[in-house]
């Protein structure tokens, strides 16, 4: 395990796959995640000769709890430019899931990364309020923490029904923290629940970031989430008309997740495509752009 500042005196913890010289690949998971919902999808990238990153987001995983406890959108912004830095300052390919496809989404999109390529899984501006509320309705249940990890797996089943359910419990433990009663509780800060979501604004600033995209862009999309829809996807693609688009039918919203195998495989064949390995060098990102402060009341979604 890596860890990396980030601003404000939050350290950020991550894992890397692949060689240190091949094209960097950074992966930001979804709200109440952590970076090992990428790590078949990491070791997938590191064997074809990416230099691929996971990071918990700050207030996730093993990442620092923000101390004034934000947890915006342009937060997150300002720890992927810190942890870009750390790496070297290499202009990087962008992955996000849900609320990392977000963050990816406004750094590209209001110039303050310079990436080489951008892959958003499973989200974009238009999204479905119905599935986002389910997903919250899911991060907040049982507040007081599980009694056992049986009991954390019968909930992620009842969420997910289209999951298997997983073979050995111990797996789940990297998501959740023992708290000092015994109790099982998600391995995210309680505070990222209460940002205020105002998605009107979040429409308008994601669809003005994607139309402003004009690098290699990728979305995937699970066939099965109730988050984006099939339309908001096709929205998504008249704001970024040259972006490439790949349905992969039997996945739900936690696409890497529930496909890892045809996931990797779909972003292997785009960066081969886009950002070989063997291509031209990848130069040093252009030097930082100013500030840009959202809108008011700056928010950040579940997703």
């Amino acid at each position: 395990m890596h860890r990396w500042p980030g601003v404000q005196g939050v350290t950020i913890a991550g894992d890397s796959w692949g060689p240190s010289d091949g094209p960097l690949v950074l992966l930001q998971h979804g709200g109440g995640q952590t970076r090992h919902a990428w790590k078949t999808a990491g070791e997938t990238l590191g064997r074809a000769g990416y230099h691929a990153v996971a990071f918990d987001a700050r207030g996730h995983g093993d990442s620092d709890w923000a101390p004034d406890g934000v947890y915006g959108q342009d937060i997150m912004v300002e720890d992927l430019r810190a942890v870009i830095a750390a790496l070297g300052g290499r202009r990087p390919v962008l992955v996000g899931a849900s609320m990392g496809g977000g963050t990816s989404l406004v750094a590209i999109g209001e110039d303050r990364v310079d990436a080489t390529a951008l892959v958003l899984v499973d989200i974009a501006p238009q999204i479905e309020p119905e599935g986002v509320a389910k997903i919250g309705a899911f991060m907040q249940q049982k507040p007081e923490g599980f009694d056992s990890l049986e009991e954390v797996a019968q909930a992620i089943g009842a969420y997910q029904p289209h999951r298997s359910p997983p073979k050995d419990l111990a797996g789940l433990a990297k998501n959740l923290r023992r708290a000092p009663n015994g109790k099982f509780r998600w391995h995210w800060d309680p505070r990222f629940m209460q940002l205020r979501r105002e998605m009107d604004k979040r429409y308008e600033r994601l669809s003005a970031c994607a139309r402003a995209l004009a690098l290699p862009t990728l979305l995937v999309r699970g066939g099965l989430s109730d988050v984006l829809s099939e339309e908001g996807a096709r929205h998504f693609l008249t704001l970024c008309t040259h972006a490439e688009y790949v349905n992969i039918t039997d996945a739900g919203h936690m696409v890497a997740g529930d496909r890892n195998d045809i996931f990797g495989n779909a972003v292997i064949e785009f960066l081969t495509r886009k950002v070989p390995v063997n291509g031209q060098p990848v130069q040093p990102a252009h030097a930082p752009q100013p500030h840009h402060e959202g809108p008011p009341g700056d928010i950040n979604d579940i997703p």
